[in-house]
């Protein structure tokens, strides 16, 4: 079976979200976290989908002091599993 972006998303040596996020998704997932905004209405939140690639892929580029680390730029997902993980949070 293939990766899917909602399994890196959920995978905790992945992407993890829900450790600091809930999202509508998760009845199926552990209690998330709620130390980042939640992620609903994600096209909404980011028109333009590049900017929420930027976002996973480097959030300290926008923000130095957060905490969400830098998937991308630390190598912790790939440049394939980073966009698997935009489409499914995007369609959030």
């Amino acid at each position: 079976k293939e990766t899917t972006g909602k399994d890196l998303a959920y995978d905790n040596k992945k992407g993890n979200c829900l450790a600091c996020h809930a999202m509508p998704t998760m009845a199926d997932a552990a209690q998330p976290g709620n130390s980042g905004p939640p992620l609903i209405a994600m096209s909404a939140r980011f028109p333009d989908k590049t900017a929420l690639r930027a976002q996973i892929w480097d959030a300290t580029a926008r923000n130095p002091a957060t905490y969400m680390p830098p998937f991308g730029k630390h190598k912790i997902l790939s440049e394939q599993e980073i966009d698997k993980v935009v489409d499914f949070v995007y369609g959030l």
